[in-house]
């Protein structure tokens, strides 16, 4: 059997479709709350979620506090975000348990599909599907990167994993205003991220994903890192943008390919830039690590 992990915050807008999608698989749903204000735990406690709450961090320290504390006593654990779905597909592949109870001993996590859905449309090209993630892994043999974005989950040895041919659909249903101020929010960890290479803010905080075998996540955070991140400075997100929009033809999406491609692959990769730029001025003067942490901190409000 599989235990489901879902965080949320003000999510009544998804978080019943997003169950319901589980429920023909797992009756093992556990919600991690962040003090909603809306009908989101009500909701989760009509559907039969067991929910807790916990104070926000960031993405990561949220969902390992949910590895940690959460009384998990299934050999599987999926994780989920409150705005997804699984489709018939995977719902199929996962039914009473009878593809995991097959699983070879040595397979430790299971890589599904992710469908991604912009204005309803879901977006077919310009290197954005398929995305294979590391969704589904033994409990007790995977943990979550502690990093402020991008963040993955590792498996313990580097494990070996399996694919489901189902997909999992990213679709959110909130209007393009909530998406460019979600991120906004992206952008500062993003810039936190980027910075703390260059000036190692967390030296405990080493990507446990460069100990993985070779997958896409690890290959797509090689190109980031090694490559992208080494582009100057507001040039690389037009690059990003041309590479995705023509060479992987991000253009055939139609018009809400272009304005997501141009949203995502541009705009929001200059704000990134931006981000860092600014930070950099700012830091300048700075001298030790806490110096510059306390910059940061108080141009981002994020709790580092």
């Amino acid at each position: 059997m599989i235990s489901v992990i879902i965080l949320t915050y003000n999510e009544e807008l998804h978080i019943r479709r997003c169950i319901e999608s589980l429920l023909p698989i797992t009756k093992n749903i556990f919600v991690i709350d962040s003090f909603s204000n809306d009908k989101t735990v009500s909701i989760c406690n009509e559907l039969g979620a067991v929910v807790y709450q916990n104070p926000w961090k960031n993405y990561a320290t949220q969902f390992q506090w949910a590895l940690d504390n959460c009384p998990i006593q299934t050999e599987w654990v999926m994780r989920m975000d409150a705005d997804e779905y699984i489709e018939n597909d995977l719902q199929n592949e996962l039914k009473s348990g009878l593809f995991i109870s097959e699983i070879r001993e040595e397979i430790q996590g299971i890589y599904i599909r992710r469908k991604y859905f912009f204005l309803g449309k879901w977006i077919k090209r310009g290197a954005v599907y398929p995305l294979n993630l590391l969704r589904i892994w033994r409990f007790g043999k995977g943990r979550i990167e502690n990093r402020w974005m991008d963040e993955h989950i590792v498996l313990e040895d580097g494990g070996m994993t399996c694919q489901l041919n189902g997909h999992i659909v990213d679709d959110n249903l909130n209007n393009n205003r909530w998406w460019t101020e979600k991120h906004n929010k992206y952008a500062d960890r993003e810039m936190i991220d980027i910075l703390d290479k260059k000036y190692n803010f967390f030296p405990l905080d080493e990507s446990l994903l460069n100990d993985q075998k070779t997958n896409q996540a690890k290959i797509k955070r090689y190109f980031k890192e090694k490559i992208y991140n080494k582009l100057p400075i507001f040039v690389r997100p037009l690059l990003y943008f041309l590479y995705r929009y023509f060479l992987r033809l991000g253009f055939l999406d139609g018009k809400r390919g272009f304005a997501f491609h141009y949203m995502q692959g541009y705009w929001y990769r200059s704000m990134v830039d931006l981000r860092v730029f600014e930070a950099e001025q700012l830091l300048l003067s700075c001298q030790t690590n806490d110096e510059r942490l306390a910059v940061l901190k108080e141009l981002t409000g994020l709790e580092l």
